[in-house]
C-alpha cells in the first residue's frame, strides 16, 4: 500500500514540474528565440551586460597599499640552552670498562702496603661501594665526582697520575692518601660517611 503511494507521489511530482517547464520550452522553439535556461525563461530574466566600451579598455583600478597595515605574529626563534656548569667545568667522563673486582684486587694490596689490616679494608670497600660501586668511571653529574673514590672534582686525581680519568690504580692512590691525610684510616672515613652522608 505505501509502495503504491509513493509511486503516485512521485508520478505526480513530475507531472507538475515538466508540465510548465516542458511547454516553456516548447513555445521558445517554436518563435526561434536563442535557448536560455529554464529557469530564466520561466521567469522572463535574461540578463545582458550594456556598457560603455572606453570603460572595459581602462585598466583596472590599482589598491592603495597605504589604506591598511597588515600584523604578522612573528614564530619565536629557538634557544639552545647550555648545559648546566658543572664544578667539573663541563668535563664529560672517557669511555672506560669497569672492572671492580680487579679494582678491589689492587686496593687490597695498597691497604697492607699502608699497614691497614682486613678490618681497614672491609670498611674501604663498605665506602667506596657506596660511593662509586667501584667503578673507575663513576660520574656524579650533579656534583661532578669522579672515579672509585668520588674525587672532586675528578680531576684532583691528576696529582697521582695523568692517566687518573682511567685507571683504577691511580684513581685508588689518590683516594688513599685522601683518606690517610683526611681521616686517618678507612674505617675513620667510613665512620663520617656513616654520620653525614659523605665523607
Amino acid at each position: 500500500m505505501l509502495g503504491a503511494f509513493a509511486a503516485f507521489a512521485v508520478l505526480g511530482f513530475v507531472v507538475a514540474y515538466i508540465g510548465p517547464t516542458g511547454f516553456a520550452l516548447a513555445q521558445a522553439s517554436a518563435e526561434g528565440e536563442p535557448q536560455v535556461s529554464l529557469y530564466a525563461s520561466s521567469l522572463d530574466d535574461v540578463q545582458s551586460i550594456a556598457g560603455d566600451d572606453s570603460a572595459a579598455a581602462a585598466e583596472p583600478a590599482a589598491l592603495d597599499r597605504g589604506s591598511y597595515s597588515v600584523y604578522v605574529k612573528p614564530k619565536p626563534t629557538p634557544t639552545v640552552q647550555a648545559p648546566a656548569a658543572t664544578s667539573g667545568g663541563g668535563w664529560r667522563p672517557p669511555f672506560a670498562t669497569p672492572d671492580p673486582g680487579t679494582a678491589q684486587a689492587i686496593a687490597y694490596d695498597m691497604v697492607l702496603a699502608r699497614g691497614w689490616g682486613d678490618d681497614q679494608f672491609a670498611c674501604l670497600v663498605a665506602l667506596w661501594k657506596k660511593e662509586s660501586g667501584w667503578r673507575v668511571n663513576a660520574y656524579n653529574a650533579g656534583s661532578g665526582a669522579y672515579g672509585i673514590p668520588q674525587a672532586l672534582p675528578g680531576s684532583k686525581m691528576a696529582t697521582a697520575g695523568a692517566d687518573w680519568e682511567t685507571n683504577p690504580a691511580t684513581q685508588i692512590t689518590w683516594g688513599l692518601g685522601y683518606i690517610g691525610g683526611r681521616y686517618g684510616t678507612p674505617c675513620g672515613a667510613w665512620d663520617h660517611s656513616q654520620r653525614t652522608g659523605w665523607y
